[in-house]
C-alpha cells in the first residue's frame, strides 16, 4: 500500500500540533481506521478469503447441509470461486522471500541451510503458484495443472519443515534471552537495585515467544494441508473435515498476526 503523503515543513509549522507517541495512537486507534488500513494489506484481504473458504470447507465437509439442496451446490461454487481469487493475491509475492532471504543475516551455517529451505521453498510455492493462476483461468492449457500443482506443493511443504525448524530456533534463542534477564533481575533484588526496563524486556520476550508459538502451529497446520495435497488425500489426517479444520485455525492464526501488524 502506498503511504499517504507526508505535511510540508510548512504546513506542520503554520498547524502545530502536539506530539503523539506511537504506543498511545496504536491503543486509542479508532477501529475503522484500524480496519481500512487491514483491508488495504493484500495479506489483509487474503487472509479473511481464507476464513471464507475453509469455514466453509468445514460445512461442506460436516454434511450440515445436504448434497440434494442448491445450497450445498451455491457453497462448493463459493468455495471454488474463492480459491481461485486466492491464487491472484500471490502474484509477485515470491519477491518478499528473496528479500527476506537476501537481507536475513546468519548465526551459523544452519540457520543458512534452514533460511534457504524455508524461504527457497517458499518462494518457489509462490512462484509456481502464479502458473497455476493462470492455469485456473484458462490462459495456461489445463494439461500442465497437475506437474505444476505438484511442484507447487513440494516447495511449500519443504518450505514450512525449513520455516518450523527456524522458529524453534528462535524459541530457544528467546527463553535464553529471558533467563539472563530473570537473572539479572534476581541480582538486583538482592542488592535493592532497580530493574523496572529488565522487567519490561521480559514481558516483551513473552509476548514475542506468544506469537513465535502462534506462528509454528499455522506452520504446522499449512504443512499438513500441504501433506495431504501431496498425499492426494489420503491417509489418517488428511480427510476433508481435518484439512479444513486445519486451514481454519492457520487463517484465524495469520489473521490475528496482520491485525497487531497494521
Amino acid at each position: 500500500m502506498e503511504a499517504p503523503n507526508a505535511p510540508s515543513n510548512l504546513a506542520s509549522s503554520q498547524n502545530p500540533k502536539p506530539a503523539i507517541s506511537k504506543s498511545s495512537a496504536s491503543h486509542d486507534r479508532d477501529f475503522l481506521n484500524h480496519l481500512e488500513a487491514y483491508l488495504a494489506k493484500r495479506d489483509g484481504v487474503d487472509k479473511l478469503l481464507k476464513i471464507s473458504r475453509y469455514a466453509t470447507k468445514i460445512i461442506l465437509a460436516s454434511s450440515i447441509v445436504p448434497e440434494d439442496l442448491a445450497l450445498n451446490r451455491q457453497l462448493k461454487s463459493f468455495e471454488s470461486s474463492v480459491g481461485v481469487s486466492r491464487k491472484a493475491f500471490r502474484l509477485g509475492k515470491f519477491v518478499q522471500d528473496l528479500n527476506a532471504l537476501r537481507n536475513s543475516c546468519f548465526d551459523s551455517r544452519e540457520d543458512l541451510i534452514l533460511s534457504i529451505i524455508a524461504y527457497g521453498g517458499e518462494g518457489l510455492y509462490m512462484f509456481v503458484e502464479q502458473f497455476v493462476w493462470l492455469v485456473k483461468s484458462g490462459l495456461i492449457d489445463a494439461k500442465h495443472s497437475r506437474t505444476l500443482q505438484k511442484i507447487s506443493v513440494w516447495a511449500e511443504f519443504f518450505g514450512y519443515i525449513g520455516s518450523i525448524s527456524l522458529k524453534i530456533r528462535d524459541l530457544n534463542r528467546i527463553n535464553q534471552d529471558e533467563s539472563r534477564l530473570l537473572s539479572t533481575i534476581e541480582i538486583s533484588i538482592s542488592r535493592g537495585l532497580k530493574y523496572d526496563e529488565e522487567a519490561k524486556k521480559v514481558q516483551k520476550l513473552k509476548e514475542k515467544r506468544l506469537m513465535k508459538r502462534l506462528s509454528i502451529v499455522q506452520d504446522f497446520a499449512d504443512g499438513l494441508m500441504a501433506w495431504a495435497d501431496i498425499r492426494d488425500g489420503n491417509g489418517r489426517l488428511s480427510g476433508p473435515l481435518v484439512i479444513s479444520s486445519a486451514g481454519l485455525l492457520s487463517a484465524l492464526i495469520s489473521a490475528h498476526k496482520n491485525w497487531l501488524s497494521c
